[in-house]
């Protein structure tokens, strides 16, 4: 349907408009130009099916189109999706701005025929007159319409539009930085942020600042006004940048500085900024991202936390064998990102702390793992280790020591076959129900159980 064509034509409405109200509808035709009739003439080009027709319109209708007069017909559905698409927007904002008009706004708001970029228009202007999103008939049926349109796969769950939390379940998975914004932007969010008083949209909030979607304005926004708790989510975020980082430090917060001391990449300028509490830099050592200078600037009072430091590259894993004790090799040894030459070289150092330690780390090569299996002492740490070989995790099944078997029935790598095997020991029973892999294959095979 193209509404240039019908421009200065005459439509026929046989019932009611479906998305639009009657008067909204009628100043939409008007604005397009088309003449509205209630009875069939020769001027009619269209005839419109709407909503709740009675039995005479419904006959006139069919007998229009029996008759094969010289009109098109159409449903109501086809005409206003045409007529929601070419609403100028500006002109419609400005006239709300000025009448302020909140039932014409609500209108469009629950009109599921406008476009997404419109309704974030208009979502912008609709006051919530300090009520939170449920608390009033309006503010509901507003929340429901944000909720309906952005939230996917809403057909599988279409009670989630009444749900206090349904906004947060719509933030944490949408992927659109403009719906994000918006939902920031809306007052009840806004006064939460100034009157901790609200728990549901304090949930709203952690979802919009643990999105990675999340544009920097708004994580800015939260720096600035929101508490202590929502600092500490965006102080972990690993694209909170250096001025973020540096707005964060500059609250003094114990908690949100802590909560930096655990991100990897924090700057340079910002690791000096926290380098003199002794707690901050001992988190700093094993987590940040270090290049030689911060590894040396570490090391001296922190190998301990550098060993067990994901980052460490390949070089300066060899230096902490080579310049520290054992304890500081024990703490390598048990890093999950250590390289496999540094593996060998641990080894040969022949001690049997630090071979238990590499024997219940993955990052140990499975020939190493199955040498081991030789000697008893060596089956918990296999037992515990994801990489351990399949044959010998069956091997350790026939275990009799039970530190063993709970072990292996705690690990992700155990074959399934083996944890129902384990799970007949009621000892066994509960570390089985928790091991992920086995819930994973109960969900896949839709078998329940009571924990």
């Amino acid at each position: 349907m193209n509404l240039s064509e019908l421009q200065n034509k005459t439509v026929l409405l046989f019932g009611q408009s479906r998305a639009f109200s009657a008067d909204e509808f009628s100043a939409q035709m008007k604005y397009h130009k088309k003449n509205l009739a209630k009875e069939y003439n020769e001027d009619v080009v269209l005839i419109v099916d709407g909503k709740m027709m009675t039995p005479y319109e419904q006959n006139a209708s069919d007998k229009l189109y029996e008759e094969k007069v010289d009109a098109k017909f159409t449903a109501i559905d086809s005409l206003e999706k045409e007529l929601a698409q070419h609403i100028d927007a500006d002109t419609l904002l400005m006239s709300l701005k000025l009448s302020h008009d909140k039932d014409r706004l609500k209108d469009f708001l629950t009109n599921s025929m406008i476009n997404d970029e419109l309704f974030l228009r208009l979502l912008k202007m609709y006051k919530w007159n300090g009520d939170n999103f449920f608390d009033n008939d309006d503010n509901r049926d507003i929340s429901a319409a944000l909720i309906v349109r952005f939230y996917e796969n809403i057909e599988r769950n279409h009670n989630v539009q009444y749900a206090a939390l349904g906004l947060m379940h719509l933030v944490t998975q949408t992927k659109s930085e403009e719906v994000i914004e918006a939902v920031a932007y809306l007052e009840p969010i806004q006064q939460t942020m100034y009157v901790s008083t609200n728990k549901a949209n304090y949930k709203i909030i952690s979802a919009i600042v643990t999105n990675y979607v999340t544009p920097k304005n708004i994580l800015n926004l939260f720096i600035k006004n929101a508490n202590s708790y929502i600092r500490t989510l965006i102080a972990m975020r690993k694209d909170c940048d250096e001025e973020m980082q540096l707005n964060l430090v500059q609250s003094e917060d114990k908690d949100v500085l802590e909560a930096l001391s655990y991100n990897s990449n924090l700057s340079k300028q910002v690791v000096k900024k926290l380098l003199f509490n002794e707690h901050l830099a001992t988190n700093m050592a094993r987590n940040i991202r270090l290049d030689d200078e911060l590894f040396d600037v570490f090391c001296k009072n922190h190998p301990n936390e550098v060993a067990k430091n994901e980052f460490i590259s390949v070089e300066m894993q060899k230096k902490l064998i080579a310049s520290n004790t054992q304890d500081v090799r024990i703490s390598l040894a048990t890093n999950e990102n250590i390289d496999k030459t540094v593996v060998v070289d641990l080894f040969k150092e022949d001690s049997d702390e630090l071979n238990l330690a590499l024997y219940e780390n993955s990052a140990t090569p499975q020939e190493s793992l199955e040498e081991a299996y030789g000697n008893v002492l060596n089956h918990f740490a296999l037992a515990n280790n994801e990489n351990t070989p399949t044959r010998i995790l069956e091997l350790l099944a026939q275990s009799g020591d039970v530190k063993v078997l709970k072990s292996l029935a705690k690990n992700a790598s155990t074959p399934i076959d083996i944890l129902y095997q384990l799970q007949l020991d009621a000892r066994l029973d509960r570390a089985v129900k928790e091991n992920p892999n086995f819930g994973k294959h109960i969900m896949s095979e839709n078998i329940g159980w009571e924990v």
